[in-house]
């Protein structure tokens, strides 16, 4: 062995020394990669930047630090890695003769857990049927306050999941609005009747723009892509299981850049402002249209003396023969 890495300049210590390290590596990839299966067994599809911060700890207590391109590297080779996925279902119908109110959330600052609530609906495939999730979100804290699943896109799910957010209410003398779409749910009277009545304010989208109801619209797909619930193949009631576990999880466990990477339970009980931890990451521009290449020709000298915006002489030498040297 000694002959042999002599060959290539080597020490025989220093391929003993690549082989510890190698068989190191190994040891310290399983440790985090069962540290990610662990924490994966109750977020499903949690994305890599958020079981760093997870798993850090864990990792700590074995004196391992893994950085996030170094992590996302391993889930690759590992066929760990979330893939997203895109479908819509429509479940706003905004064509009714109900009253439909404004939105007053477009000037609003949010500083405080119980300021504004944000309400949507949302599918899931459950076998040979529709379900329908209906979901009332803290917008301060991300806290999902209340929900419902049922098999129909009646106003029921939407009140019984807004009776459950008023009984988890913790800061009951704060003002409080209500923002949601336009939708037949929101709009009905008995909806509306137990708003008024808790002395809450109405909110609702003006344009049918998502992106005045975004932060609903992030929830609803966080509960369902990171936790496998765009389809079950379980019974209805077995489902309904499912989504209290996993509303569980997200509230308790899952913590949120939004809110200072605690979790929303912990972020409802924070009456301090929260720094934000995500990041805006740059996506790939399309490539401009083929076309003439441009001119790799030179420009043409200048009169000596004279800047950039001079008239062009042609065929000028340097220095010119009446110029001075």
């Amino acid at each position: 062995m000694k002959k042999l890495c002599g060959l290539f300049g080597k020490t025989r210590h220093a391929w003993y020394d690549r082989q510890w390290r190698e068989q190191q590596d190994i040891f310290t990839d399983e440790i985090i990669l069962q540290a990610v299966q662990k924490i994966r067994q109750q977020l499903p599809r949690v994305g890599t930047r958020k079981l760093q911060e997870l798993i850090t700890p864990e990792l700590a207590a074995h004196g391992i630090e893994v950085g996030r391109d170094y992590l996302f590297d391993l889930l690759a080779q590992h066929k760990l890695l979330v893939r997203q996925r895109k479908r819509k279902v429509y479940t706003t119908d905004s064509r009714h003769w109900m009253r439909k109110y404004s939105n007053l959330t477009t000037q609003l600052v949010i500083c405080r857990p119980e300021q504004l609530w944000v309400s949507d609906m949302t599918y899931m495939r459950i076998q040979n049927q529709w379900g329908y999730l209906s979901l009332i979100t803290d917008a301060y804290s991300r806290k999902i306050m209340g929900f419902c699943l049922r098999s129909d896109m009646l106003a029921e799910g939407c009140v019984a999941a807004l009776h459950m957010a008023l009984n988890n209410r913790s800061y009951k003398e704060e003002p409080l609005i209500h923002h949601s779409d336009r939708g037949s749910q929101y709009c009905c009277k008995r909806y509306v009747d137990i708003l008024s009545d808790a002395g809450i304010a109405i909110s609702m989208t003006e344009n049918g723009d998502p992106y005045e109801n975004a932060l609903a619209e992030r929830v609803n797909g966080i509960i369902k892509g990171e936790f496998n619930l765009y389809t079950s193949q379980l019974t209805f009631e077995q489902t309904a299981q499912k989504v209290l576990d996993s509303i569980t999880a997200y509230n308790e466990i899952r913590p949120h850049g939004s809110c200072d990477n605690l979790t929303p339970n912990q972020a409802h009980q924070t009456l301090t402002p929260m720094k934000k931890r995500w990041k805006s990451y740059p996506r790939f521009e399309t490539p401009p249209a083929a076309g003439p290449l441009p001119s790799q020709s030179k420009e043409r000298p200048l009169v000596y003396g004279q800047d950039k915006t001079a008239i062009l002489v042609p065929n000028a030498k340097y220095p010119l023969e009446n110029d001075p040297v």
